[in-house]
C-alpha cells in the first residue's frame, strides 16, 4: 500500500471517529486522555423546580427543610399537570404545561433560589444606563419594525441557556459534555449551540475578537474545572423576555466552576461581573442530573414562524391604532 493511500485511509478513519465522537452516543466516549481529572462526559439536565430568584414569601430563607422541599416539589408536579396555559409576560397566552419541562425537583442542595449572592437571592439591579436601554429594547419588542428589534432568541441567533452562565429554561435544558485533555465541549440543546472551553491556553483572545458565546478558557483546581469567559459581543446582546439576565455586552465576565457532587450530579457554580449592566457582581449555583439523552437537534430557523408572525402582528396593530384613537 502506498504512503498516500495509507494517509488517505488514516484521515478517513479519523473523520469517522470524530463523527461518532460528537453523535448521540458521545456520552459513552472515552475518558479524558490525562486520566487524572474527573470525567464530566455525558448528558446533563438542569431543569429544576428551584426558582432563579428567591420568591418574596421565602424572604431570607436560604435553604428548604426536607419537609418544605417535599411540599414544594409536590406543588411543582401538580403545576405540570395543569391544562391551563402558562401566564405570559405579554397579553397573549403561551403553551400549556404539557409542552414545558420546568422541572419538579429542587436542587440537591435544597437552596431556595439559584442566585446565592446577594444574600437576598435576587439578581442585582441594572445600572441606570442598562435600565434605560432595557426599557428602550422592550418598547421595540412590543412594536418591532424589523427582525433586529426582537430578542436574540426570537431571531434564532443565540439563547440565554447557551451563554455563560448557563441557566435552566422552560424546556430543552440539556447539555452534552465531551472532554479531552485539551478542551471541553458543551453541546447546548437550546438552541443547538456549542461552547469550546480551551484547556491549553491561559489568556483570552485579542480584545477585538468578539463572540456570541464569549471566549472560554479553563483550568483545573484539584477536582474542579474553573472556566473563565470573556470577549462577548458588544451591543445587541438582548434576550428579550427569555428571563434571567438582561443580556450581554463587551464587559461581561463570567467564572464558572464544574465539579461532581456525586456520580449522577454535576455541581455548577458561577460568578457574574458586568459593571456596564449590574450595580454589583452576583453568584449562583445549580445541580444538574445525569440524563440518558440523546440530545436532538433544535432547528430553530427551520420552524421560526413566530418571527414572521410577530412582525405581521405589529403591522396589524399599527393599522388598528388610528381607528382605536377615533
Amino acid at each position: 500500500m502506498t504512503h498516500w493511500r495509507r494517509r488517505r485511509i488514516g484521515t478517513l478513519a479519523l473523520a469517522l471517529t470524530a463523527i461518532c465522537f460528537v453523535g448521540p452516543g458521545a456520552a459513552q466516549s472515552p475518558a479524558p486522555a490525562s486520566g487524572q481529572h474527573p470525567d464530566f462526559q455525558g448528558i446533563w439536565n438542569s431543569a429544576t423546580a428551584t426558582p432563579l430568584e428567591r420568591p418574596a414569601q421565602l424572604k431570607d430563607k436560604e435553604f428548604f427543610t426536607p419537609e418544605e422541599a417535599m411540599d414544594w416539589e409536590r406543588r411543582a408536579a401538580a403545576r405540570r399537570q395543569d391544562p391551563k396555559p402558562e401566564a405570559a409576560a405579554r397579553t397573549f397566552a403561551s403553551y400549556n404545561a404539557l409542552f414545558y419541562e420546568t422541572g419538579t425537583k429542587l436542587l440537591k442542595t435544597l437552596r431556595t433560589s439559584i442566585i446565592t449572592d446577594p444574600p437576598d437571592g435576587k439578581i442585582p439591579a441594572l445600572t441606570p444606563p442598562a435600565a434605560a436601554e432595557k426599557r428602550r429594547r422592550m418598547e421595540l419588542l412590543n412594536h418591532p419594525q424589523g427582525a433586529e428589534d426582537l430578542g436574540l432568541q426570537d431571531q434564532c441567533i443565540i439563547f440565554p441557556t447557551a451563554v455563560a452562565p448557563m441557566r435552566p429554561y422552560i424546556y430543552n435544558s440539556n447539555y452534552q459534555i465531551i472532554q479531552t485533555a485539551h478542551e471541553v465541549m458543551i453541546n447546548v440543546e437550546m438552541a443547538h449551540d456549542t461552547r469550546i472551553i480551551r484547556l491549553d491556553r491561559d489568556s483570552h483572545l485579542a480584545p477585538n475578537v468578539r463572540l456570541w458565546l464569549g471566549d472560554s478558557i479553563g483550568r483545573w483546581e484539584a477536582d474542579t474545572l474553573v472556566v473563565d469567559t470573556a470577549n462577548f459581543n458588544d451591543g445587541g446582546g438582548f434576550f428579550g423576555e427569555a428571563g434571567g439576565m438582561f443580556g450581554s455586552d463587551k464587559n461581561l465576565h463570567v467564572v464558572e466552576r464544574f465539579s461532581l457532587l456525586d456520580a449522577d450530579t454535576l455541581l455548577y457554580r458561577f460568578e457574574v461581573d458586568d459593571p456596564t449592566a449590574f450595580v454589583r457582581p452576583w453568584k449562583g449555583e445549580l445541580t444538574l442530573s445525569r440524563s440518558d439523552g440523546p440530545i436532538f437537534e433544535y432547528a430553530c430557523h427551520e420552524g421560526n414562524y413566530a418571527l414572521i408572525d410577530l412582525l405581521n402582528g405589529a403591522r396589524v396593530a399599527e393599522r388598528s391604532e388610528p381607528a382605536a384613537k377615533e
